[in-house]
């Protein structure tokens, strides 16, 4: 007998025009100009900003984005790359205060052939890892078992965000 699980959260990724298409569109241009709980904005600096990831590897994955749309790292100002690399550490310190993982996973995908979701704005993944979350699932389903709800994620991280 085989056993199902129902994701329908998922079903907006996995139909959306892909990213090589010419109808793709990048929401990170379009998030800031929202509210910061509906884009999932936990905060917003001069330069970039930092969000929960709507599809999300694991609870607290944040992204780190510049608002302005750049495909390259040689093409960030230089106040883009200082602000990007100090939330990239103020990330881990907040997900550290509030989840208390084990370790981290930060990355940046270059390029659609690199498995960027939009190659043509740079943006930072920040992955909060315990030892018991890659189980079973991963290995034989391919799925991810995610503890909590993203709104009360969005909630936590954003009461924990220090204010500059």
């Amino acid at each position: 007998m085989s056993e199902r699980l129902w994701a329908p959260w998922r079903m907006e990724y996995v139909t959306r025009p892909s990213t090589g298409t010419s109808e793709a569109t990048d929401f990170f241009l379009d998030l800031p100009a929202g509210e910061d709980e509906a884009g999932l904005i936990v905060y917003r600096g001069e330069t970039a900003f930092v969000l929960l990831n709507a599809f999300p590897y694991n609870a607290g994955h944040l992204l780190i984005a510049p608002y302005r749309q750049e495909p390259s790292l040689s093409g960030l100002t230089a106040a883009e790359a200082t602000e990007i690399h100090g939330l990239l550490a103020r990330s881990i310190d907040v997900l550290t205060a509030v989840y208390r993982p084990a370790g981290f996973n930060v990355g940046l995908n270059l390029g659609s052939a690199a498995g960027a979701g939009v190659p043509s704005h740079l943006h930072w993944h920040v992955v909060p890892r315990w030892p018991a979350d890659a189980n079973f699932m991963t290995v034989t389903g391919e799925t991810r078992v995610l503890p909590e709800a993203l709104p009360e994620t969005w909630h936590r991280l954003r009461t924990a965000w220090p204010t500059p």
